[in-house]
């Protein structure tokens, strides 16, 4: 079994790996070979955290995973990481452990690539502006997708807490993205908003993030942050005004997508109202942008078979390039 930690994964998977690999199997779920349990989600309300137990086969790759992830928002504080996982692949032919993962990384890449792969076929294709509204600890890999899609050239920022922003643009900088790009750090997200393209919100909030009259016609917005059924990351009125709302899975999103829950219970939308699922569009069943003036909501809570896809690609590029740590079990 190959033993691969979060550091050795980063320097040879990144964005447009896994881009790819999901794309792959989102037009290999369309032929049936993906079994996906609803995922299992515990609560520890006295710490605020949350454990997240997620299994998949995927039957055309032969492998079974299983991620298991917390995610304790606190833990900054105290020097630990907000999102900690690991992530089991195995033989589905002979149960044989292959590799254990980091899935830390992998939970942020993977979420970055499924809102670039949305973005790529639900933005304006010369949006230029992006938001991103949370700067906490998935937000990173969100902007390196959009920017991965499309030619930004400008980045604004918006975090309750400023130093954090301040620290996120330091972190970009030092990644190296394209020197051109102006990133900017602003205080007032109702006075940013209107001026944005495109909009990635990556909080935990329980009260939307923006005013959805404020949003420009033709904006583009992915909404990653929420994932239980009492988060909001935006308001009714956004989802009214939204012309295609597109969701990564129909299971996880009409469960745990508090904003569409939300809505359902209100007059005006219901679920009948999606636009479709990105695997949808991935595979032309339904279609992405349509017009310039049209604005579009991507919503992500995240699946097992969206893990599997990078794992399975973390997997196979770690044999070809002779990587990992190999112990027998």
């Amino acid at each position: 079994m190959l033993i691969l930690d979060e550091k050795e994964i980063m320097s040879f998977y990144n964005m447009s790996h896994c881009i790819r690999d999901i794309g792959s199997m989102l037009k290999q779920k369309a032929q049936g070979s993906i079994i996906s349990p609803p995922r299992t989600v515990i609560e520890s309300k006295e710490t605020n955290g949350s454990a997240l137990y997620m299994p998949n086969l995927d039957t055309y790759e032969k492998v079974m995973s299983m991620k298991a992830v917390t995610i304790f928002p606190d833990n900054p504080s105290v020097g630990k990481s907000t999102t900690q996982g690991v992530l089991l692949l195995s033989d589905a032919e002979d149960g044989t452990h292959l590799a254990l993962l980091n899935a830390s990384y992998l939970t942020r890449l993977r979420t970055g690539a499924i809102s670039g792969l949305a973005t790529d076929l639900l933005a304006q294709r010369d949006a230029q502006t992006l938001l991103a509204i949370g700067t906490g600890g998935m937000a990173f890999e969100q902007v390196l997708a959009v920017l991965e899609v499309r030619p930004i050239s400008r980045i604004m920022l918006f975090n309750p807490t400023t130093d954090k922003a301040y620290a996120f643009m330091q972190k970009l900088r030092d990644f190296g993205i394209d020197p051109e790009i102006e990133v900017e750090v602003h205080t007032d997200v109702n006075a940013v908003v209107p001026q944005a393209e495109i909009i990635c919100c990556s909080t935990r909030s329980s009260t939307p993030v923006f005013k959805g009259e404020d949003i420009r016609p033709g904006t583009h917005v992915n909404g990653v942050g929420s994932y239980l059924p009492e988060m909001r990351e935006v308001d009714f009125e956004f989802i009214q005004r939204a012309d295609k709302i597109v969701i990564d899975d129909f299971d996880g999103a009409t469960h745990e997508a508090g904003e569409l829950i939300h809505a359902n219970e209100q007059d005006g939308w219901s679920y009948s109202d999606l636009h479709g699922e990105l695997m949808d569009m991935v595979n032309g069943k339904v279609e992405g942008r349509q017009s310039e003036e049209e604005v579009t909501f991507f919503k992500s809570v995240g699946a097992a078979y969206f893990d599997s896809a990078a794992a399975i690609g973390v997997y196979k590029e770690a044999k070809k390039e002779n990587r990992g740590t190999s112990v027998e079990i």
